[in-house]
């Protein structure tokens, strides 16, 4: 058939609906069955950043169908209030995703796969475990969020973050505004002047505040009064029992603060699938693996190849 070969469509699921970007192969045919893979954005991102432009675009390239989406509160997706990074949404979202493509005539339902980048691999994790309809999971530079907002995104004291989202809660509650929680420097130039010097901190704002990687909606914020769930979520809790399916996980070998290299071999180790593979991307630091054509082109010479296999 002729079609465009990105599409936009609107997904419902709770009180409002989800934004998806599907990406086609240049050949599609709507008679034909395709293996799909959900591809999810990185924490404060949007589909429009590396998730679609670049491991969407590459996924259609080799012949799969590919949907990049707006997790709920973010982006162009609905649910209010805005810029809420709540995980039990965050993971339910892609399942809302898989009931949008088991109704449609061209996706096989027994070939659905997820990727998931940064703190989006952390939601493709528990995502895997919770819907048995996933078939094959890739992370790239996965971030556990959940433990962030326990350690360096509170200064490793969580009981006072709690304290403090409670308070501001319960201002909200009676009225007052919210607070915004902006993760990162407003530009290079202004971490520069506030000092910052932490390789993840640092290749964050060149990728989000310049035009490498800014979109309208990659906001990289929080609203803070939202953020208690995350600070008592975990992304792998109970992978050693309900992660079986098979498995494919991209760290950089250059860490940073966001700790994806640690996560990386923790969800290695402790996930019960029998078929994984772990692939150390050597000279690349967690953005590099965003969009720099020789890091995300050899994590691409293994995903590839593995979603071949199990979709």
């Amino acid at each position: 058939m002729a079609t465009e070969h990105v599409k936009s469509v609107r997904i419902k699921a709770w009180a409002w609906d989800i934004a998806a970007d599907i990406y086609f192969p240049q050949d599609f045919d709507e008679k034909q069955k395709y293996a799909t893979v959900i591809s999810a954005h990185p924490t404060g991102s949007c589909k429009e950043q590396t998730s679609g432009n670049v491991y969407a675009t590459a996924l259609a390239a080799e012949g799969f169908v590919a949907v990049a989406f707006d997790a709920s509160f973010q982006g162009d997706s609905g649910g209010e209030p805005r810029l809420v990074e709540d995980p039990a949404f965050r993971v339910g979202d892609f399942s809302f995703v898989i009931d949008y493509l088991v109704t449609q005539p061209w996706a096989d339902e027994n070939r659905i796969g997820v990727l998931g980048i940064c703190g989006g691999g952390g939601y493709a994790v528990s995502a895997t475990m919770a819907d048995r309809r996933i078939k094959a999971l890739g992370t790239v530079v996965a971030a556990n969020v959940g433990r962030m907002m326990r350690e360096g995104f509170v200064g490793y004291d969580p009981l006072a973050a709690l304290e403090a989202i409670a308070a501001q809660r319960t201002a909200e509650a009676r009225g007052e505004d919210g607070v915004i929680n902006d993760l990162l420097p407003s530009s290079p130039e202004a971490a520069e002047q506030a000092g910052v010097k932490e390789i993840d901190v640092c290749e964050a704002v060149e990728y989000y505040k310049t035009d490498r990687g800014s979109a309208p909606h990659g906001a990289t914020s929080f609203l803070f009064s939202r953020q208690a769930a995350l600070v008592n979520w975990d992304a792998f809790d109970r992978a050693e029992v309900l992660l079986t399916q098979p498995m494919c996980v991209v760290v950089g070998d250059r860490p940073g603060a966001f700790g994806s290299y640690r996560a990386g071999f923790e969800i290695y180790g402790r996930a019960a699938s029998k078929d994984k593979e772990l692939v150390v991307v050597e000279g690349a630091s967690h953005y590099d693996l965003y969009d720099r054509e020789k890091p995300v082109g050899e994590a691409l010479e293994h995903l590839i190849p593995f979603y071949r296999k199990h979709l």
